[in-house]
């Protein structure tokens, strides 16, 4: 699996597409986890659903979803950059959700009854650029603090305070949101306790390093929920 760590992800999804390659796919679910349990918690939210159970079969259903019909949809995808693959996968998992909702719905009330309800998501080519300087500056950023993180965190809960950190500022889920996705293994204040000590571990690395420099997006809220 170490070869795999290597790849971009579309040259990871490329492996995946299709393929039966246990290692290439053991990476894949390492590398995108968070981002699909993040956007089926969000979808499910909006339907009143948030049981971990739940949660968890409708990431597992997301997963069976890229993978029917010989991967067609990991086959299908065409990335515009090195980030695509991200929002493709929250479009799916969103997707996922909404027609496990509305499957329910039909079910209770008759198909008649189900038209008002939410259309899945569709992928839209005409997505706000992510070539320009605003989404080249930012992502600059990013990196910063990303690089900033490994070298402030160590232990065994290194890696999922990372994840918890960057569900926070890069996917905007509030310190509950965050509590719910199963994997996490922490209350809502047990996520607020991390994401203040990371904040404050940062702002110390970067005084200490480099004098009236600041990490923009990292300030310290009482209450993250």
């Amino acid at each position: 699996m170490a070869r795999y760590k290597e790849f971009s992800s579309a040259e990871l999804v490329k492996a995946c597409a299709g393929s039966k390659d246990e290692e290439a796919w053991v990476e894949f679910i390492c590398r995108f986890q968070v981002v699909i349990a993040a956007a089926v918690l969000r979808t499910a939210r909006h339907w009143g659903e948030s049981s971990r159970q739940q949660l968890d079969d409708l990431v597992q259903d997301t997963y069976l979803k890229l993978c029917e019909n010989d991967s067609r949809l990991l086959r299908s995808f065409r990335p515009r950059c090195e980030g695509s693959i991200y929002g493709f996968l929250k479009v799916v998992a969103a997707n996922v959700v909404h027609d496990r909702f509305k499957s329910a719905l039909a079910a209770k009330r008759g198909a008649a009854q189900t038209e008002a309800i939410v259309e899945p998501i569709q992928i839209d080519p005409k997505t706000a650029d992510e070539g320009s300087f605003d989404a080249v500056n930012r992502r600059l950023q990013l990196e910063r603090v990303d690089k900033i993180l490994t070298q402030v965190m160590a232990g065994k809960d290194r890696e999922r305070n990372r994840t918890i950190f960057w569900l926070r500022h890069r996917q905007g889920l509030t310190a509950s949101e965050i509590a719910a996705i199963p994997s996490i293994g922490l209350t809502t204040e047990g996520v607020e306790s991390v994401l203040l000590r990371l904040a404050d571990m940062i702002r110390g690395h970067v005084s200490g390093s480099s004098p009236g420099r600041e990490v923009k997006g990292l300030k310290r809220e009482n209450r993250c929920k």
